[in-house]
């Protein structure tokens, strides 16, 4: 079979959208040039990101290239039981309304820049700020390694491997690092939009393909009965426990993103947050429900792939399909665009808020409290692109699917959720309580996890959350709070 982006059709098509990438950067860099001068400007855009663009920034940052590249081979090893990738993002976003309303508001009245500055502003514990700083660097580490494994993925699957995994994600780091370098939040946003747009029609277009190339669902289902009934099944006992177990894992995990708490405060108003929150609601059914059906239509189209083959699955479908038509050739362009620009996008974003809690959090609360705004920026940006090329070196040879370095950083990030969200509305957490929990549920998660570990089938990351929240409300109970610190709790937490 000619593979569709083979050759310089495919070294056009990545040269064309990461032209457009640093147009983005650059454009965004002259119309505000004081984005370097400003916290508030750099990560934040100015704190005033309307519907569409927060919509947009929103959507790229809980469907990543992991959703699009990632969650297609899983449902193609693992069935109908992927089913549950669909509720995954409908939890996500009630964990999203049971705090970020709330949440929007400490962040305007305090001028909040990261989750950490919260947890600092919450219980004035450098012990807790900076635990739960390291947790989040950990987790948003992880998640850049998953963003540059998708991107490897993503350009070889789709060139059909003229372009090598090592050189995709080489050349698009580098074109994340320049126009991120160059506008910040607003650049990460404005290409947010751009691609949710080609990404949302690419992939429908790659399900109505698939549908009539390969025959939809129940040529799917015929074959699966025939040769895979297993994957036909649902979960038994066990299995069911795992699949709630994860569901909250990820549902509580994916909601404290820090930076999903960044765009919380890159609102422009409370209004907006929630238009914003509204729209996401249908989602989960027109992204990861969609992703879901074709990962299930590759089992016929594609059988028998192994465990590697397999993580290519839509690189596959997506050249297949564009050597029928020419409107389908086209259609799998924008997704091939699409599909890159959502991976470099999200892991600007998660780069951008790992800099602003190294140069905000750690750097500029710790050890230089007099640094200009502009000299933390600029330590922000450089101990980013070291931590770029570690990870860089890391994903060169990619150590797990997408779906194991996907479940891994929930396991820790997981535990700081009693102190940004239960902080919100009790004043009687205690510090030294959240600090204990917080540190003994990380020790245990990771214990659980090295170990192979997993009570009933239970994540490790949700035994250390229980046993967290017990050490946090128990310890806070009989702890004894000054009148003044009840007094500063009342006024931060605002009841």
């Amino acid at each position: 079979m000619e593979l569709a982006f083979a050759g310089w059709s495919g070294i056009l098509i990545l040269l064309m959208y990461g032209a457009i990438m640093l147009g983005v950067g650059v454009a965004t860099y002259w119309k505000n040039r004081n984005v370097h001068e400003s916290l508030d400007e750099y990560y934040l855009g100015g704190r005033g990101l309307g519907v569409m663009v927060l919509f947009f920034t929103f959507f790229a940052t809980q469907y990543s290239g992991n959703t699009v590249i990632g969650y297609p081979p899983t449902a193609y090893r693992m069935g109908y039981e992927y089913l549950v990738s669909v509720p995954y993002f409908i939890l996500i976003i009630m964990v999203y309304l049971l705090f970020a309303p709330r949440m929007y508001l400490m962040g305007k009245k305090y001028k909040l820049l990261t989750p950490v500055d919260w947890i600092e502003k919450r219980f004035k514990s450098k012990p807790v700020s900076i635990l739960a700083a390291i947790l989040m660097l950990y987790a948003l580490g992880n998640y850049l390694l998953e963003q540059f494994v998708a991107i490897g993925q993503g350009v070889a699957g789709l060139t059909g491997g003229t372009i090598p995994y090592q050189v995709g994600v080489v050349f698009f780091i580098v074109i994340m690092l320049i126009y991120g370098w160059l506008g910040g939040m607003r650049s990460v946003a404005y290409t947010d939009t751009m691609q949710g747009i080609a990404l949302l029609f690419g992939v429908f277009m790659l399900l109505i393909g698939s549908i009539i190339y390969f025959g939809g669902l129940p040529n799917a289902a015929d074959y699966m009965q025939a040769y895979s009934p297993e994957k036909l099944g649902v979960p038994d006992g066990p299995g069911a426990v795992n699949w709630f177990s994860l569901l909250v894992l990820v549902g509580i995990g994916a909601a404290v993103y820090p930076h999903a708490i960044q765009r919380i405060f890159s609102a422009k108003s409370e209004k907006t947050l929630k238009k914003s929150f509204t729209q996401m609601a249908w989602m989960p059914f027109l992204t990861a429900g969609v992703v879901f059906i074709v990962g299930i239509i590759g089992i016929a189209a594609f059988p028998d792939l192994s465990t590697a083959e397999s993580e290519k699955l839509v690189g596959m479908l997506a050249s297949a399909i564009a050597n029928q038509h020419v409107i389908f050739y086209w259609a799998m362009v924008l997704l091939f665009g699409g599909v890159i620009a959502a991976i470099v996008s999200t892991a600007d974003s998660v780069l951008l808020t790992f800099s602003s809690i190294v140069s905000n959090d750690l750097y500029g609360r710790y050890i230089n409290p007099k640094a200009s705004e502009n000299k933390k920026i600029l330590v922000g940006k450089l101990v980013g692109v070291a931590a770029v090329v570690l990870l860089v070196i890391i994903a060169w040879f990619p150590p797990a699917t997408l779906y194991q370095i996907f479940v891994l950083k929930f396991e820790l990030l997981i535990q700081v959720a009693p102190a940004i969200i239960l902080g919100l509305y009790w004043n009687r957490l205690h510090p030294k309580a959240v600090f204990t929990g917080m540190l003994v549920g990380t020790v245990l998660a990771s214990f659980m996890t090295f170990a192979n570990i997993t009570p009933l089938g239970i994540f490790s990351g949700l035994w250390g959350l229980l046993v967290n929240l017990l050490i946090c409300v128990i310890g806070s109970l009989f702890m004894s709070v000054s009148v003044a610190e009840k007094e500063e709790a009342d006024q931060v937490v605002g009841m």
